[in-house]
């Protein structure tokens, strides 16, 4: 029946254009780095800061605060060494968003201090402060990669009033005007966020590349699949073809031989009916509609609901088929598509098997949309049933339960046809046989099957309880709710 509690891909759904989403659902662009890539870069960090501060101090003889800055180095490498035993306690390899907020945190942090020891926005490696910041917004959430956005911030601010001199020759100083370090700062500021939104926007269309990647290889194997499906059904056509006419030969054999009031001559008739549905059934298989055929072209939404019901009348249940629309308009004509009548066909010959005595087919129009539910008065989804429905090869119908009642039929008909009396002892233990259902111990595949059809249309399945989900009374079965939903140019015959 349906293939997922809401619709698919609902929490894969695209922001609605000329919509920004807000503060709260600020959409996730990734789920950070792994740890084992924030070692392997805050390596080279320290790398860089080493050979940088040996390089001044050695070739340029800079006065550098040597030991602030080896302190701040030395802080980066104690973090680093805590990051490689944990790495060794645990798989890496896995991205950790919180955890590379935390380190590229600690990064601007320590980087800011070097900065701040070293001469501030006067130091042209400030500039570095930009890299954490793009980091973050190519592989965090929004609001983690936004709170290293401001950090950078502050540290910007803070490095415009507090630090030390920049280091410069013996002798000499170097101090630039305020109004330059203002600039060199708002230059700063502003790449940040340039670089960041650039980041962002091309982390956003990776990911949706990625997801419509994933999305197609989806369909594609699902379509791959129904087209094994189709190719077996094909087979099956050709080889039932000639059991279905001997079945049919002898069901008529049977059916001449009988009393013509007899018990035999129903049951021979009954055979012959359903051979000839199962004929007519292949028949639709192997066959295409031709374009512009009447019998395919549009038909009224009442008369496709009682289409899809009529093979499934008889067996002891009660069907109510009805529509409703929006202030009392008449119902539409609607497209007679062979994937709908297929696709509804099976709900509906889901719902007859489980239901204990009554099947409800409805159809909803409204000023958009058109929906089509189908509930049964049955036991309802199981719950380890519901995650996997859609699935090919998912039932949770009873595999031997058709055999059983077969057994018990032949059982009762032969036992009415062998002569002698019964005790009432012993026709009161005989229970009476159940009916039959169309196609009880089934394979599991009409879900997956129907969805595929139904989809192909333009609809969206949903599943639930019964009547909307209805708490139902102590003791009484929840039943099963399918209901599927098209925008009505997808499905409407325009007037």
């Amino acid at each position: 029946m349906s293939l997922s509690q809401d619709p698919l891909s609902s929490q894969f759904a695209p922001d609605e254009p000329g919509r920004f989403p807000g503060w709260r659902n600020l959409p996730r662009r990734g789920r950070g780095l792994s740890l084992r890539t924030l070692v392997i870069l805050r390596w080279m960090a320290i790398a860089g800061q080493s050979a940088t501060i040996a390089v001044a101090t050695l070739y340029f003889h800079f006065d550098l605060p040597l030991w602030g800055c080896l302190g701040a180095i030395a802080a980066s490498i104690a973090m680093n060494l805590n990051a490689t035993a944990r790495l060794k306690r645990s798989d890496g390899s896995l991205p950790d968003g919180r955890l590379t907020a935390a380190h590229l945190g600690f990064d601007i942090l320590q980087l800011s201090v070097l900065l701040g020891l070293t001469g501030g926005l006067q130091n042209p490696f400030c500039l570095l402060l930009v890299a954490p910041v793009t980091v973050a917004a190519a592989s965090l959430p929004g609001r983690q990669a936004a709170l290293m956005g401001l950090l950078v911030l502050g540290a910007t601010i803070s490095l415009f009033f507090v630090s030390l001199p920049l280091p410069w020759q013996a002798g000499t100083e170097l101090n630039l005007p305020p109004l330059y370090r203002f600039g060199i700062g708002l230059a700063l500021i502003t790449g940040v966020i340039f670089t960041s939104a650039y980041a962002w926007r091309v982390a956003a269309d990776a990911e949706k590349l990625e997801l419509a990647l994933a999305t197609t290889q989806d369909v594609l194997q699902r379509e791959q699949r129904l087209a094994a499906l189709g190719g077996l059904a094909a087979a099956a056509a050709h080889e039932l073809g000639t059991p279905l006419a001997t079945i049919q030969v002898v069901a008529r054999e049977l059916l001449r031989a009988a009393p013509k009031d007899g018990g035999a001559a129903e049951d021979a008739a009954l055979i012959l009916q359903q051979a000839e549905r199962c004929r007519d059934i292949l028949k639709r298989l192997s066959q295409q509609p031709e374009e512009g055929d009447a019998a395919f072209a549009q038909v009224g939404l009442k008369a496709l609901l009682e289409e899809v019901v009529e093979p499934h009348r008889g067996f002891d249940l009660d069907f109510e088929v009805s529509v409703r629309t929006a202030s009392g308009e008449p119902a539409p004509r609607v497209r007679r598509l062979p994937e709908v009548v297929h696709g509804l066909s099976t709900l509906v010959e889901n719902a007859a098997d489980f239901a204990n005595g009554k099947v409800r087919v409805r159809a909803i129009v409204d000023a958009g949309f058109i929906e089509i539910e189908v509930v049964d008065d049955g036991p309802g989804f199981p719950a380890d049933i519901l995650p996997r429905l859609g699935e090919p090869y998912v039932t949770s119908r009873p595999q031997g339960k058709a055999r059983r009642v077969l057994a018990a039929q032949i059982a009762a008909s032969v036992a009415a046809a062998t002569p002698g009396r019964k005790t009432k002892k012993a026709a009161r233990a005989d229970p009476a046989p159940e009916t039959i259902a169309p196609s009880q111990g089934g394979m599991g595949l009409g879900f997956f099957i129907a969805r595929t059809l139904l989809e192909r249309t333009g609809g969206k399945v949903f599943v639930g309880a019964g009547d909307g989900g209805q708490t139902p009374a102590r003791g009484q079965p929840k039943g099963a709710r399918v209901a599927v939903r098209w925008p009505r140019p997808a499905l409407e015959v325009p007037s």
